[in-house]
C-alpha cells in the first residue's frame, strides 16, 4: 500500500495543517490519493484536544486555538518535529489500539538508535524519559480516527524552546516536566525524521 511522504523546510500554520490533512482524508476516502506521512515544524501555537480543560491555560494570552485531536493541552513551535499521516484503516486493520502502538514503537525504537531509551505510559500517554528522579515526556501523541482514517501524529520534542509549556498544564499533567532530545543527549538529530518515517511504516505494515 502506497504511501506518500512529504517534508516541509518552513513552519506552517496550523490550521492550514489541519486544513490540508482533512481534504487529504476525503481524497484517500474517495480513492483519489494515497495515504501520507507529512513532516514539518509548525510556528509557535498552542492547541487543545477534545479532552481539554480550560483551567489548563495558564496563561490566557497565549495563541490558542481548540482543535479535533485527541488529548489535552499542548505546545508546537520551531525545534520540535510534527509527524503528521493520514492513513487508511479499511485497507489495513481497523484497529486504533494498532495506530497507537505502532507510534509508540517508532519513537521509542528510532530514540534507541541514538542511545536514549524511552517508554510508553498506557494511563498518560506519550514518550517518557526517565530523568535522575522524574519522569519527563519527550513527545505528545494524538490522533483522530473519522471514517476509518486515521490522521493527526505525535510531536517530538528536539531543541523546541521548554519554557513555553510554563503557560500551561501540558496534557493536563501537573507534575511530570517536558524535555527535548538535546537536553537529554547533545547529538546530531538531523536524520532522525528518516528513522522515524521508516519504522513508522515497518511496525504499520507489520
Amino acid at each position: 500500500m502506497a504511501i506518500e511522504i512529504k517534508k516541509s523546510v518552513k513552519p506552517v500554520d496550523y490550521n492550514e495543517a489541519l486544513d490540508f490533512m482533512e481534504e487529504r482524508l476525503k481524497k484517500i476516502n474517495d480513492g483519489f490519493e494515497d495515504d501520507l506521512i507529512w513532516i514539518l515544524e509548525h510556528k509557535e501555537i498552542y492547541t487543545g484536544g477534545t479532552s481539554y480543560k480550560k483551567e489548563e491555560i495558564l496563561d490566557k494570552s497565549i495563541n490558542f486555538i481548540e482543535t479535533n485531536r485527541g488529548g489535552k493541552v499542548t505546545y508546537h513551535g520551531p525545534g520540535q518535529l510534527i509527524f503528521y499521516f493520514v492513513i487508511d484503516l479499511k485497507k489495513r486493520e481497523k484497529n486504533i489500539r494498532k495506530v497507537i502502538d505502532t507510534i509508540e514503537k517508532t519513537i521509542i525504537n528510532s530514540l534507541k538508535e541514538y542511545n536514549i531509551e524511552t517508554f510508553a505510559d498506557r494511563k498518560n500517554i506519550g514518550i517518557w524519559y526517565k530523568n535522575l528522579n522524574s519522569i519527563e515526556k519527550v513527545a505528545a501523541i494524538g490522533i483522530k480516527v473519522k471514517k476509518w482514517i486515521a490522521y493527526h501524529g505525535f510531536a517530538l520534542n528536539i531543541s523546541n524552546n521548554l519554557n513555553a509549556y510554563k503557560k500551561i498544564i501540558p496534557c493536563g499533567l501537573n507534575n511530570e516536566k517536558i524535555i527535548s532530545l538535546n537536553k537529554i543527549k547533545k547529538q546530531n538529530y538531523k536524520l532522525i525524521d528518516k528513522k522515524l518515517i521508516k519504522n513508522f511504516i515497518k511496525y504499520l505494515n507489520n
